[in-house]
């Protein structure tokens, strides 16, 4: 089994990049996983980044649950758990093959976390992984982009700037080999000095209905989902079908 890429510039300025335009992902929450929350007596978050999403669930009094590949996120995640002196084990995984001390009402991957596995084939290990997570009735909760978003959005050159960091993310789509990628290349400030680092991003996705077979054939007996364009709101970039989001069940 080719091993997931764990990354490590990434790790280290997801928050100062990226965090700010994950407010799409609370609203989801809210409407869709709100509704069976009250139930939840424990999770996991799977590829939980930095622990944002963790700590969330974590402060309702949800026991919790991080794994990540990267020992980077895993390290962060921790220590952002020990700040806010909120009770969170983190375990580094592959998200294929990961294993829970115990089961859990719940898992969540989001931000289309699915998708960095290295094939298309590797969904069949990562259903089978989550639903061996979960107690019968659990729920599986995660969002995935779709083709027409490696088609018109992963071709488009990025760029976001903070205090002392800056990236640029030309990227592409390769229909041959199934991928989307992005060379992210980062600029960070160390004094009067920039120092230049990179990293190489590549996403593999799946029909609706291959998400599904998928699912019910690791034991899921229901699937829901959700088109991801409403909860961006006014999104230059979001558009319908780019990105969906689904909610599964375990049969009892």
């Amino acid at each position: 089994m080719p091993a997931c890429k764990p990354y490590k510039w990434l790790a280290r300025y997801f928050d100062e990049v990226f965090a700010s335009g994950q407010a799409w992902s609370v609203a989801a929450r809210r409407k869709i996983l709100e509704p069976i929350l009250p139930g939840v007596a424990s999770a996991c978050d799977l590829a939980c980044g930095t622990g944002t999403t963790a700590l969330l669930l974590a402060r309702r009094g949800i026991r919790m649950f991080g794994v990540d590949l990267s020992p980077d996120m895993c390290r962060i995640a921790r220590e952002k758990a020990r700040r806010a002196g909120v009770p969170l084990r983190v375990i580094r995984a592959d998200m294929r093959t990961f294993r829970l001390p115990e089961s859990v009402n719940l898992v969540t991957c989001e931000f289309d976390a699915l998708n960095h596995v290295p094939h298309k084939s590797d969904l069949v290990s990562v259903a089978r992984a989550v639903s061996r997570a979960l107690r019968p009735g659990g729920y599986f909760y995660f969002d995935s982009n779709n083709l027409v978003s490696f088609e018109r959005v992963w071709p488009l050159t990025w760029f976001i700037e903070r205090p002392g960091v800056a990236v640029v993310m030309p990227g592409g789509y390769d229909p041959k080999r199934g991928k989307a990628w992005k060379n992210v290349e980062w600029f960070i400030q160390e004094g009067n000095l920039w120092r230049r680092q990179h990293e190489h991003v590549e996403e593999v996705c799946w029909t609706g209905a291959e998400i599904r077979a998928t699912l019910r054939e690791a034991g899921f007996e229901s699937v829901r989902a959700w088109d991801a364009a409403p909860f961006f709101g006014k999104s230059a970039i979001m558009r319908p079908e780019y990105r969906t989001i689904y909610l599964a069940r375990k049969g009892d």
